[in-house]
């Protein structure tokens, strides 16, 4: 392996994060706003997505649901991601595009937040959820990248777009995970004030 191709990774991933902060702060910051009100009213946080946006998903739920760096009680958080038993059975009796509705369907009350992850915005299971999202008057936080793909047909004016400027996929996650941990960091911020 070259050095030089390691050293391009780095300035890659580190040049696609200062570009993509100048787009990327103002709807991050509104969706720890989002989802800080959820999460303060009872609510709670469901998130989905496929691959390494199903392993960011349940980061973020741990995130929450434990910490990201500083102690503080448990916040609302469900990865969708995670229970085979749920998965496969929705998958074998009807249709992997229902995996996560299903769970919003059972799981989602009005004011929780839907986080869908999906680098290129057109995983039809990820649609389906927010579809669902909106039957349930939860608001939807998509961290999309690549200009959004079909999310953007499926977002309301209440929903956040978080949509990372490139079409790498690996860059897109390194960018996603930054963002979620923004998000963690921000909505801990809210609880336990500024350290």
């Amino acid at each position: 392996m070259s050095i030089e191709r390691i050293q391009q990774h780095f300035q890659d991933s580190v040049a696609l994060k200062l570009e993509a902060v100048q787009t990327l702060a103002v709807p991050i910051a509104a969706a720890i706003d989002a989802m800080f009100g959820a999460l303060a009213n009872n609510g709670k946080v469901l998130a989905c997505g496929n691959g390494g946006s199903a392993a960011d998903a349940q980061r973020f739920a741990a995130a929450l649901i434990h910490r990201l760096e500083r102690e503080r009680p448990s916040l609302g958080a469900i990865a969708l991601t995670t229970d085979t038993s749920i998965l496969t059975a929705i998958g074998d009796d009807e249709q992997f595009e229902e995996i996560f509705a299903r769970q919003v369907r059972g799981l989602g009350q009005p004011g929780d937040v839907l986080l869908a992850i999906t680098t290129s915005g057109n995983s039809a299971n990820v649609i389906a959820a927010i579809r669902e999202a909106h039957e349930r008057e939860m608001i939807v936080v998509a961290l999309t990248g690549g200009g959004g793909g079909k999310i953007n047909e499926e977002l309301y004016d209440t929903d956040i777009h978080i949509s990372v400027p490139s079409d790498r996929t690996v860059r897109i996650q390194e960018v996603h995970l930054l963002t979620l941990h923004c998000l963690s960091d921000g909505i801990d911020a809210m609880l336990l004030g500024d350290e």
